[in-house]
């Protein structure tokens, strides 16, 4: 008997925007009633950590577990919002030529993508460092960046009609390499925690890569399904590096084992008897599927239709599979790194705090018509606007929810400052190292 159910027949899809942080240790949540903030520093309860209902958010991203979030709403989808939630505080807001699809950000750099283009900006005064222009149409804001600052990288599709991956040094701002992956376009992308890999998938997916980034060599092949082609929405390296995740519009999300030392595929299936003289025989494609790798563990849904969103961390000296989904649950799984297998729903967690769902989200009202280049808007006192070059300051003395450039450029570089090895993360104001500048 089949328990699960399409959202799409039931209260609809979408409701929700759902991510996780850099680092996995908490997971935003948005809609139509602004957005909420929970830690996962645990499994028995949901923590919230913060919660705003001003407006109604599409896109919400927390830097790792500091106080910045960079925000964007469903009313102004062509305006970046960059704030202090805890001091509930706007620091600056950027308006772009066209609606924002995605928001990625790492300790360095903050990527906005358009749907044919991408700005790259410093992170620590949110000036504009690079713009890639005309890129291939990218409607669904498909792209990656490395959370680690060493190999800070920028992956989006080099194709619009095949799965091309481009690969761009989003620190020393030039092209890097460009990775064939798949014949289909590209529907997913993940880099692993380090940067030195990362992982692709097509419109097609049945097959999931994994690729070096240094010289776009195929590191591992995994074969999500043969019967059916499906929408994978998300790929997810572990924080440990040992396992990726990948989820999809069907009930089932697969977790890989990235095992360093195996032998490849081929050469097992080659020494085998039987299977190794077929493979001198059957056309190449037929041989892949028997040489590709398969899920080390699996988690089924309690239904399928919803986009969902993954990760894979140790939360209470246990590995744990998460799994976000827009209709508004987050469901835990324990992931056993040596048996895998069929994985057990632990806990089940609503992300609305209601009883009964709320409606779909069907569209978005665009905003008014950006520029060409993104230029911070700040708001005067007397209730006017005004452009103020690359970076938008407020003088002392304004409103309430304002700062001065000091104070915004201090607030930027103290979330964006590395933590100690083994010490302190930002999730105390009082945490805070003192802000240090380094000579050019």
């Amino acid at each position: 008997m089949n328990n699960t159910i399409s959202l799409s027949d039931s209260n609809g899809a979408g409701t929700f925007f759902v991510n996780f942080n850099q680092d996995c240790t908490s997971l935003a949540v948005g809609g139509k009633n602004g957005y909420q903030l929970y830690t996962l520093s645990g499994i028995d309860t949901l923590e919230q950590i913060y919660s705003n209902g001003t407006e109604d958010i599409c896109l919400v991203e927390r830097l790792f577990s500091s106080s910045l979030v960079a925000v964007v709403s469903l009313t102004a989808p062509r305006t970046l919002k960059v704030c202090h939630f805890k001091k509930g505080t706007e620091i600056c807001n950027y308006s772009y030529s066209n609606t924002i699809l995605a928001i990625k950000l790492n300790r360095a750099r903050l990527v906005i993508c358009l749907e044919e283009s991408l700005y790259i900006h410093n992170i620590r005064d949110m000036k504009v460092l690079h713009t890639i222009r005309d890129t291939p149409p990218n409607p669904q804001g498909l792209c990656a960046l490395s959370i680690n600052n060493d190999n800070c990288y920028l992956a989006y599709p080099g194709s619009s009609t095949i799965g091309e991956v481009q690969i761009f040094d989003a620190y020393n701002l030039h092209a890097k390499t460009m990775i064939p992956a798949h014949e289909s376009p590209l529907a997913a992308l993940a880099f692993s925690p380090n940067g030195t890999r990362i992982a692709t998938a097509s419109e097609k997916g049945t097959v999931i890569r994994v690729f070096s980034v240094s010289d776009g060599a195929k590191l591992f092949e995994f074969r999500r399904g043969v019967k059916r082609c499906v929408a994978i929405s998300c790929l997810a390296f572990s924080m440990c590096s040992q396992f990726l995740g990948c989820s999809s519009n069907t009930e089932t999300i697969h977790v890989f084992k990235l095992e360093e030392n195996r032998d490849s595929p081929r050469r097992s299936v080659e020494e085998s008897s039987w299977m190794g003289y077929l493979t001198n025989y059957l056309p190449t494609q037929v041989t892949d599927v028997f040489t590709q790798g398969r899920a080390f563990a699996t988690a089924h849904l309690p239904f399928f239709g919803v986009k969902n969103f993954i990760a894979i961390n140790t939360i209470q000296n246990q590995l744990r599979l998460l799994v976000a989904s827009e209709h508004g649950y987050l469901y835990v799984y324990n992931l056993d790194g040596n048996e895998g297998g069929d994985l057990t729903l632990l806990k089940q967690h609503r992300l609305d705090g209601r009883t009964e769902d709320t409606h779909k989200t069907n569209s978005q009202v665009d905003g008014a018509a950006g520029r060409s280049d993104p230029q911070p808007i700040v708001t005067r006192p007397d209730g006017g606007s005004a452009m103020l070059g690359s970076y938008a300051g407020i003088v002392k003395g304004n409103p309430p929810g304002h700062m001065s450039d000091s104070d915004r450029y201090r607030e930027m570089a103290a979330a964006t400052e590395s933590p100690p090895k083994g010490g302190f993360q930002f999730n105390d104001d009082q945490e805070y190292p003192p802000l240090t500048q380094k000579a050019d």
